[in-house]
């Protein structure tokens, strides 16, 4: 058990067999005001540190959260996320999910470790291990959460990024009256009896397909779960006098950068969501340093799913502003 600033992460293991693994940082937040974190770019490691609290202070490893590293490879930018700050092997039971995009930096997936609902169809990958290099805590596979998506600006327009957040694990009634978010609590079943070796041959090791490359798949859900909640930008407006696009971040945000922003609840009048609930920011990313970004999140955002489309925002973009 490790706490954290009231987080609980609870890890109860057997030798031979995981059987839950239930972290704060998959609870949604609250719905009355947001937590407010804030994130530290190293720029040398391309590591991102999410930590609880208002601002940068002293003993901040007692308040982190999550960490990611950027990875580069030839079509895409992988951020591999973690519970620790120095092991993002998915080997470890430190990893969390990850972050990929497309080759133009234009679309992300966001990939879970754990399944947030029994209705979720998991996406099984190509790369091959041997049964013994399998830790019994490895994930089986990456489940797809959300997708996040960048407009194109061809026509070079000024203003904010354009996104849309489409997270496929929380019904849009999630946002309305009476309505919750559902929370993944622990796995099924132990991994050993989900990645049940394949039949062995001439006394080779049996393979299991482990790895993480392959193609996204949007999971389906099961009947009655309603559509996925989707989140827009909450509209700038023009100021004249500073002559650029503003934002009320309550204070939040010192710095104009194009990686700013706000989201809201993209709804439609049949969803029944009051003016206010559209209108309540549910994730804001701002600027206060070099490299120091604030991050505000709520109902019914975790930490992993915001920390997930911040760091979306930190890839490079060019056809889009």
């Amino acid at each position: 058990v490790r706490i954290n600033n009231g987080n609980y992460y609870f890890l109860v293991s057997h030798p031979k067999k995981f059987r839950s693994f239930v972290c704060a940082h998959e609870q949604p937040g609250p719905r009355e005001s947001p937590i407010q974190c804030y994130i530290r770019r190293d720029r040398a490691t391309s590591t991102y540190l999410l930590f609880y609290g208002l601002v940068p202070s002293e003993g901040e490893g007692d308040k982190l959260l999550l960490a990611a590293r950027k990875v580069r490879r030839a079509t895409c930018t992988d951020f591999v996320i973690s519970l620790a700050f120095d092991d993002f092997a998915r080997a470890s039971y430190t990893y969390v999910g990850k972050l990929r995009s497309n080759f133009l930096g234009t679309k992300f997936t966001v990939y879970d470790s754990q399944p947030p609902c029994d209705s979720m169809i998991p996406l099984t990958t190509h790369r091959r291990f041997h049964s013994k290099q399998v830790s019994p805590r490895l994930p089986a596979c990456n489940y797809s959460i959300g997708t996040i998506t960048y407009e194109l600006n061809v026509l070079r327009t000024r203003g904010p990024r354009r996104m849309h957040c489409v997270l496929h694990s929380i019904p849009v009634s999630a946002i309305q009256e009476g309505g919750t978010a559902p929370t993944p609590l622990a796995l099924p079943q132990s991994f050993d009896e989900q990645l049940s070796p394949l039949p062995s041959s001439k006394g080779k090791q049996p393979l299991m397909d482990t790895s993480s490359t392959s193609p996204a798949v949007t999971p389906l859900f099961s009947p009655g779960s309603g559509e996925p909640l989707t989140l827009k930008n909450k509209a700038p407006r023009w100021h004249e006098q500073l002559q650029c696009w503003c934002l009320n971040f309550k204070g939040r945000v010192t710095v104009a950068s194009v990686k700013n922003f706000q989201l809201v609840a993209a709804v439609e009048p049949e969803h029944n969501v009051s003016p206010e609930d559209q209108e309540k920011v549910i994730l804001q990313f701002g600027k206060i340093g070099k490299d120091i970004f604030t991050m505000d999140y709520q109902y019914p955002l975790s930490a992993f799913q915001a920390f997930a489309i911040c760091l979306s925002s930190f890839d490079t973009k060019p056809a889009c502003e």
